[in-house]
Order: C-alpha cells, then sequence, then structure tokens
C-alpha cells in the first residue's frame, strides 16, 4: 500500500467544506492541512477544482450471497459499491441459508474478508425461534440484529409478539427493523387479487402494502423500543405518517429512537410505476408523491437521520415475471450518491448535508470505530468527485451482477473518479485494484 498526497482537494467533512492537502499514509489520515509538502516519496494526486468527500456508508445492503448468487454476490456488489464511491456497507440476513446462526454470520465475514473491496459488516438475523443464537452476537464487531416485521424478500418475518418482547427487552445490540404489518397486507393482497385478478399491476404494489401497513409496525416497534429502552433503527421510511414517530429535538448521539431514508424512496413516486413497472418494485412500496417530499424534508430536519440504498438485486428475467411473482427490490448501491449530487444540483440539499447523512450520521448511528468523516488519524475512507463533470448510466458502465439499473440511460452531473478504501486507491476512473480488500467494520459499543 502506498501513501497518497491529495492536494487543493475542497475537503467536505463536519459541516464545512475547506481546501486542503490530505496526506494519506498507510490505512489512515495523517494530516489535513492547506499548506505543507512531503519530502519523503509519495504519489501526488492534483485535486484542484474536485471535492473531497468522506466515503459513503451504506447500513442496508442485499448481496444475495450465499446462495442466491445468479443476482449477486459480495464480490461484484462491493465492486460496484466502490465505483460509486461508497466505501463502507451493512449486509441483510435473507440470504440462503438464512443468517440465523454465530456460524452462518461468521461463513458470511469470510466471504468478505476474501472477495469484498469494500469494508463491510453483517446484520444477524432473528426468527421466531433462535433467540439464544441472537444473543450471542457479539458488540464490538457486528452491526447490529435485522428483525424483519413484516416479510419481504425470503422468509424471516417475526410475527411472535412474545418473541419480539424478549428481544426488545433483552439485546444490548440495535436492532434494525423492517416495518411493515403483516395482517393488513394479507387481507388487502386478497381483496385486490379478488376484484382484480390478472389485472393487477406494478401500480397496485402501493395501494396492497399501504401506509396503513407501514404506520402499524412501525408504531409497535417504536412502542417496545420505548417500553424497553431498546436501541432501534427503523429502516427505508417510506410515508409521511411514519414521521410523527421520529424526533429532532434530540442529539443524534442521544438518541435511542433513529430512523433511514433510501434514495429510491426520495427519487421515484406512484407516478413512475407507469414507466418502470416491476422494476421499481420493491417493499416497502414506492407510494404517492406527497410521502417523497415529506421525506425529504424531515431528513434535512433532522427526524430521518441516515440515507441508504436497500441494494436488492434481481435478474431482468425475474422482474419480467408478472406482477404478483416479481420479486421485490431494486439495484441501487453504485448510483446513490450521484442521485444525491442530483438533489444538491436541484438546490434541495448541500454537499455538507450529503456528507452527514451519507457517512458521518452512519457513523454516529452504529458507534462505527474511526470511520465516516474526513479527519486525522481516521481511516482513509474517501471520494474523490468532479461534480460537474456530466455522464450517462449505461449498460457497459454498469457493475452490478444483475446487468441492470433504473437509472439506465440517466444523464447523471458529478462522477466519482477516485476512491479510497482505508487508505487503498481501490477505484481509478473505471479500474478497479483489488490486491488489497476491505475491512471488517469495528464498533465502539
Amino acid at each position: 500500500m502506498g501513501d497518497y498526497l491529495i492536494r487543493n482537494a475542497k475537503v467536505v467533512t463536519d459541516g464545512r467544506i475547506i481546501e486542503a492537502n490530505v496526506l494519506i499514509k498507510g490505512e489512515r489520515i495523517e494530516r489535513i492541512d492547506p499548506g505543507f509538502d512531503v519530502k519523503h516519496k509519495i504519489t501526488e494526486i492534483d485535486a484542484q477544482g474536485k471535492h473531497l468527500m468522506p466515503g459513503v456508508i451504506d447500513d442496508q445492503v442485499h448481496f444475495r450471497e450465499p446462495g442466491l448468487t445468479h443476482k449477486a454476490n459480495i464480490h461484484s456488489e462491493a465492486r460496484a459499491a466502490v465505483a460509486g464511491g461508497t466505501t463502507s456497507f451493512m449486509e441483510m440476513p435473507n440470504v440462503k441459508p438464512e443468517t440465523l446462526t454465530q456460524q452462518l454470520l461468521e461463513e458470511k465475514y469470510e466471504i468478505a474478508g476474501r472477495t469484498s473491496l469494500a469494508n463491510h459488516s453483517f446484520y444477524m438475523g432473528v426468527s421466531n425461534d433462535n433467540y439464544e443464537e441472537v444473543m450471542k452476537t457479539p458488540l464490538n464487531n457486528v452491526c447490529g440484529i435485522k428483525i424483519f416485521m413484516g416479510s419481504s424478500t425470503g422468509n424471516m418475518l417475526v410475527d411472535r409478539p412474545d418473541v419480539l418482547q424478549k428481544i426488545f427487552a433483552n439485546t444490548p445490540h440495535l436492532i434494525a427493523t423492517h416495518c411493515e404489518h403483516e395482517a393488513t397486507i394479507k387481507a388487502r393482497k386478497e381483496q385486490y387479487e379478488r376484484e382484480y385478478g390478472d389485472r393487477l399491476n406494478a401500480s397496485f404494489h402501493p395501494l396492497i402494502r399501504n401506509e396503513e401497513a407501514c404506520y402499524l409496525s412501525s408504531s409497535f416497534a417504536v412502542q417496545l423500543a420505548k417500553q424497553n429502552n431498546t436501541r432501534l433503527h427503523v429502516l427505508h421510511i417510506s410515508t409521511a405518517k411514519e414521521l410523527e414517530l421520529f424526533t429532532n429535538t434530540i442529539d443524534l448521539k442521544n438518541k435511542r429512537i433513529t430512523s433511514e431514508a433510501c434514495v429510491h424512496h426520495l427519487w421515484f413516486d406512484a407516478d413512475d410505476y407507469d414507466r418502470w413497472g416491476n422494476l421499481i418494485k420493491c417493499n416497502p412500496a414506492i407510494k404517492a408523491k406527497e410521502n417523497k417530499a415529506a421525506i425529504l424534508a424531515a431528513l434535512l430536519d433532522n427526524r430521518i437521520d441516515v440515507i441508504a440504498t436497500d441494494h436488492a438485486p434481481h435478474t431482468k428475467e425475474e422482474k419480467a415475471l408478472p406482477y404478483k411473482d416479481a420479486p421485490a427490490g431494486l439495484p441501487l448501491v453504485q448510483h446513490s450518491l450521484n442521485m444525491m449530487l442530483d438533489f444538491y444540483h436541484d438546490g434541495k440539499i448541500s454537499l455538507e448535508r450529503i456528507a452527514e447523512k451519507m457517512s458521518h450520521a452512519v457513523a454516529e448511528c452504529f458507534l462505527i470505530k474511526d470511520r465516516g468523516y474526513i479527519r486525522e488519524g481516521y481511516f482513509a475512507d474517501l471520494a474523490l468527485l468532479d461534480i460537474n463533470k456530466t455522464w450517462v448510466v449505461k449498460e457497459d458502465n454498469i457493475y452490478y451482477k444483475c446487468g441492470w439499473s433504473p437509472m439506465d440511460g440517466y444523464e447523471f452531473k458529478g462522477t466519482v473518479e477516485k476512491t479510497f478504501v482505508s487508505g487503498h486507491l481501490a477505484y481509478d476512473n473505471g479500474t478497479f485494484d483489488e490486491s488489497i480488500k476491505g475491512k471488517r467494520l469495528l464498533f465502539n459499543k
């Protein structure tokens, strides 16, 4: 691993933008200063006019390994992440076999240690009958535990109140929840199938998995967390109604209940089903336009704490199935930073707030050790951007194993030129260096 001096960068961190030189020595940032020279031999990068941002930390991805690797795997999706400026990810347990034992959890870490270009952590999965295994989960090197309080891809629904109460009362871990009320969804699905039969299409998805289904489940999770003083993180908020469950009157470091917005719930709305159909079918569903606006407002006023993707690839063939059979989820991790840069160019969010919500706040929320900021002594997880250069998403620059993106054909303004992962120049203008892999995330718990 070489040392690097990034000269004259516009450094975006800690709520400000400063022009400075950044010295990377080994895995970490050694110095940040407007003017200094290095006397020993070093690789210099002229970043004049470019922005240096902390690498994105995505707290919710599905990389499909083991068992679903015809769609994706840790190697392919970590490369795509790094190409888009994401340097660390936290991956979900609904694979095959589902990650419900400590042995299976460690096997995923072993795969990532061999194949992932990005830093990584994996959630321990919860079922109705694996309480003892869940309680063995170590604190310092596992991001949290994941509870599906509504069924999604896979079969990990936890619907027994006694199990939920026991977990919320006793785990020292952060609990990340997928919140949709199963009985509501089942009843509405049966109703629409009776009425429309084979005429059902993706536009019905937000009607079946509606606002009420989300709110009933999210409010129950928040109630459990408050009763037990549990550390709760509610994933992929998709409705305006749910926002009343969260507060901006407490500093993030002191919050016990936090929440996440995903880029597709900020970008798409129900009107887009006419164009994209099953390609934007996801759980929870993309809903009416007013929800999208409310989520962005809550993100900006800190009721919502972080931005993620819920990256969930499926093949084109799977997505081309009839609505009832097509799986839910869409690939996003390569393009999430670009999507937020579009909001920046539209005057809806600042670069400082993008860095906060995609990096700083994720590190604070999960207590990640020495990452998420551009600071002396921290790991050098960095993305060097030309925020004004345009490019078009097309097949030959999509790195997902599934080979498609809902952003296909879209012209973005802003490119990720270089990505450093723990001081290693992992991506450089379309070229990957996989000689050094990412590291297992550690936590200050």
